[in-house]
């Protein structure tokens, strides 16, 4: 059960130990993307210690051998060498002597992982995440840890830990230490406090944002939290900015967020906005994951895979969430969500992968999904499918309940039933939510869309209930000028290649798939004709529905020939408009759905 803070510190003040893992790591030198690190362990009466780096790191549920990037290492007691020797790929086995006293192990670094968002150094700044960066021991995983830095004299240094000086931090235990990334370097603070809540927001590297802006918004994004859970599980939050060259994307913390975006992207309103989505999404997270989360990530085992079915409520619902607290915000305009909401069903449309995998073999398999043409034919994906799952289950939610219930009661039962310090739920907790929520079973429901396929999600339905409508600019319609010539279409995308287009993705059960090529062929010709100059896409203006056209391609180097026939382009470019006049109960189901006015209301 949830707790308050004040309750919870009560609770652990009597088992706070004196003893202290001590972790220094020297930056001077930094150009080289190397630090010295230091870890001092309490004196124990073991026969050894055993000394860990994670393989893999909260936030990204990849196996990334994060041991790699330490060389010499060795180990001290009482001023005398200690023999270790490695025992895996993640541990150090230090053999400690009779009435030895505290253990020091020191290592080297290399932190050039920017983009992982995991480790990175350099002359600028350095951005630790612990799990990357700093050992453990599960003899002392549970005690006090301290944490210094000794860097360059301009430099300032920031973390969701307890600051014990300018570039010292204090932590409760390792796991809220690996939960609390370093931001140290050349940087632009700034800070504010809402609802008696601090907050800071520290940018690195130069770009086109506008701080100023980016930090008015970001304090009416924390405002609404409380528009789907009963209170905050913190009382300081820092959002981290790293404006790259090149390197993207974002990872929550307990208390913090890093989001990473090349330099030039946040200056259009398009670019901003998906900032602002990636920031609000990891706000989202503050909860989904890190207050309450799956029972297969209850606690965190840093040495393997965490498996769980309910990936897609952790990634997803939050991907789901993330634009309403927008709107809420006024951040973004109604319009704006329904462009973004209409992309998502395009793409669900046109994926073949909805026909083939649920979302729960989709979290189950999160560590080893695939990317490119088998992702797109074969597979779905936590975070969209996952938010198209969601929509539909509030949908239905709020249908059941003549919007009494949504899917937002269902996030703050989880918040209010399930600490991510103590235990984890399952899709059986899930349930048993829904069904006290409501008085009914939704054991069928959940076996019909979660643990199977969906291929067809009924939105033109769902997007009446909240007095919406689906609309398509492209493909053919019934009022259509039929003097103008049909669109055709193949299935297929392709890059640039040298003397013609290499293709990268073909869509099952496409023309091109029934036609038998796959990605790797490199297209030169169609009926004799070159491919280059912007003639892969163009030529096919010349071209109606049922023409066959002879391609010409390379695959393995040698020349071959097949027979593609065109079809009508899929209706594509789907919108999304409000009713002119909607119902009193459509417009009551859209207030009730994203927490706005219809835009016609």
């Amino acid at each position: 059960m949830r707790k308050s803070l004040l309750a919870v510190g009560v609770m652990l003040a009597p088992s706070i130990v004196l003893a202290n893992t001590d972790y220094k790591i020297d930056l001077t030198q930094p150009e080289h993307h190397k630090g010295e690190v230091s870890i001092t362990f309490p004196a124990s009466d073991a026969k050894f210690l055993d000394v860990k780096m994670p393989a893999w790191r909260t936030g990204y549920y990849r196996i990334l051998n994060l041991a790699n990037g330490v060389r010499d290492f060795d180990a001290q007691s009482n001023g005398e060498e200690l023999r270790w020797e490695k025992v895996d790929k993640s541990t150090w086995r230090v053999y400690l002597p009779e009435d030895s006293g505290e253990v020091t192990v020191d290592y080297e670094i290399y932190a050039n992982q920017l983009g992982r968002r995991s480790r990175h150094i350099d002359d600028t700044h350095a951005y630790l995440d612990a799990s990357a960066v700093f050992m453990y021991a599960d003899a002392w995983r549970n005690e006090p840890v301290s944490v210094s830095l000794d860097v360059p004299g301009e430099w300032k240094s920031y973390s969701g830990m307890e600051r014990d000086g300018a570039h010292q931090f204090s932590a409760a235990n390792w796991d809220v230490l690996v939960d609390s990334p370093i931001e140290t370097g050349i940087n632009k603070h700034y800070e504010f406090t809402q609802d008696d809540r601090d907050y800071e927001v520290v940018f690195w590297g130069e770009g086109n944002y506008d701080a100023e802006k980016t930090v008015e918004d970001l304090q009416k994004l924390v405002t609404t939290g409380d528009s789907i859970w009963s209170s905050y599980p913190f009382e300081r939050y820092v959002f981290m900015i790293h404006a790259t060259t090149g390197a993207g994307g974002a990872t929550e913390h307990k208390n913090s967020t890093i989001i990473q975006r090349p330099r030039y992207s946040f200056a259009s309103r398009d670019d901003y906005l998906s900032f602002m989505s990636t920031a609000s999404h990891e706000f989202v997270h503050t909860w989904n994951v890190k207050a309450y989360r799956p029972d297969g990530l209850v606690p965190y085992d840093y040495q393997k895979e965490n498996y769980t079915d309910l990936f897609w409520i952790a990634e997803g619902s939050t991907s789901y969430f993330q634009n309403h607290l927008l709107l809420q915000a006024g951040i973004m305009e109604p319009s704006e969500y329904f462009e973004r909401v209409a992309t998502g069903i395009d793409r669900y449309r046109a994926k073949p992968g909805r026909e083939v995998m649920s979302v729960a073999e989709a979290s189950f398999e999160a560590w080893i999904d695939q990317y490119g043409d088998r992702a797109h034919n074969d597979s779905v994906n936590i975070y969209s499918e996952g938010a198209l799952v969601s929509w539909m289950l509030d949908s239905e939610l709020l249908k059941a309940t003549d919007g009494k219930v949504s899917y937002r009661d269902v996030h703050n039962a989880l918040y209010q039933r399930f600490d991510a310090d103590e235990q984890g739920f399952t899709s059986a907790d899930v349930l048993t939510i829904l069904k006290d929520l409501t008085g009914e079973s939704w054991q069928d429901w959940w076996q019909e869309n979660v643990e199977s396929p969906v291929a067809d999600i009924p939105f033109e339905s769902m997007l009446k209930q909240v007095g919406l409508e689906l609309v398509y600019e492209q493909g053919k319609k019934e009022d259509e000028d039929e003097s103008e010539p049909e669109k055709v279409w193949a299935g297929w995308s392709a890059s640039e290649a040298s003397g013609g287009m290499e293709l990268t993705r073909v869509s099952k059960g496409s023309p091109a798939w029934e036609a038998g090529f796959t990605p790797g062929d490199v297209i030169v010709a169609y009926d004799g004709h070159t491919v280059v100059d912007g003639r892969f896409k163009e030529a096919f203006a010349e071209y109606k529905a049922g023409d066959s056209i002879e391609v010409t391609f390379f695959r393995r180097d040698q020349l071959h020939k097949k027979t593609l026939t065109v079809q009508p382009t899929p209706a594509t470019d789907a919108k999304i408009e409000p009713l002119d006049e909607p119902t009193a109960e459509q417009k009551a189901r859209f207030l009730q759905w994203l927490q706005i006015p219809h835009p016609n209301a």
